[in-house]
């Protein structure tokens, strides 16, 4: 491998659904990528981690409640195996291990940035009501949810980080422009987009996008990006303002 030739980004799954991999991940972007060897994915059972005839890899929780417990023994096992020899208790920063729960951090694209730029990453997959403080803990596991919203397991939502992450990386997406003008890459929200026909059940493409003035085009786009976000996530409008009025700030202060 040349010197400056980027080495493959290594997805590391662990599953107790193995198979669910690499499902949509195996189709278009994502999926010509790992054909082409732009990414790899490798998948570990947790199941074959478990140490009774019976394969057994959960139990009932302490302090009582209802469902069960992913056992700290048999994922730390699991982790164990999946973890390059060359890595200490917990993964490195240029291979994270990633838990996916509700309780985690958001995933937000300066995390997916983030990641994309390391040498990989190692997903956690929980079943049940959960996995064992102990182990997370242990492994300095960093936990991390899709949404408010609660899934039957983890492996939808290692689907949707993997994803999120493999397109970022350098030549997977033909346009690089096409990355810069996405949802959340300014702290906006995308703007609407059209195609032909110019005329579709009585509604035309704004004039501004048929003008052919360039500046005309960039101003509508920011403008609807603006709107967009503030009318329906005045979280990022409030936090895209304060950095406005930061940056003006600063600009005072060199002027």
């Amino acid at each position: 491998m040349d010197g400056n030739e980027r080495a493959a980004f290594a997805v590391t799954v662990l599953s107790l659904f193995p198979e669910m991999f690499p499902g949509p991940l195996g189709c278009s972007l994502a999926g010509k990528a790992l054909a082409d060897g732009a990414w790899s994915l490798e998948t570990v059972d947790i199941r074959l981690f478990a140490r009774d005839k019976h394969r057994t890899v959960d139990d009932a929780p302490f302090g009582g409640g209802a469902g069960m417990v992913m056992r700290p023994d048999v994922v730390d096992a699991a982790i164990e195996a999946s973890r390059p020899a060359d890595q200490g208790a917990d993964q490195g920063e240029d291979k994270p291990l990633i838990y996916l729960t509700p309780r985690g951090r958001v995933l937000d694209q300066g995390r997916a940035r983030e990641l994309a730029r390391g040498r990989g990453v190692t997903v956690l997959c929980g079943r049940f009501e959960g996995v064992d403080q102990r182990v997370l803990d242990r492994r300095r596991v960093e936990e991390v949810s899709i949404g408010d919203f609660v899934l039957s397991g983890g492996e939808p939502a290692a689907i949707v980080l993997i994803d999120a992450v493999v397109r970022l990386l350098p030549g997977v997406v033909g346009s690089a422009r096409s990355l810069e003008e996405e949802s959340f890459e300014r702290g906006l929200l995308e703007y609407p987009h059209y195609t032909r026909p110019r005329v579709w059940e009585g509604e035309e493409v704004p004039e501004e996008l048929v003008s052919g003035h360039h500046a005309r085009v960039r101003a509508w786009r920011l403008e609807r990006a603006e709107a967009a976000t503030r009318d329906r996530r005045p979280d990022l409008w409030a936090r895209y303002r304060a950095g406005i009025v930061k940056k003006e700030g600063l600009d005072d202060e060199h002027h």
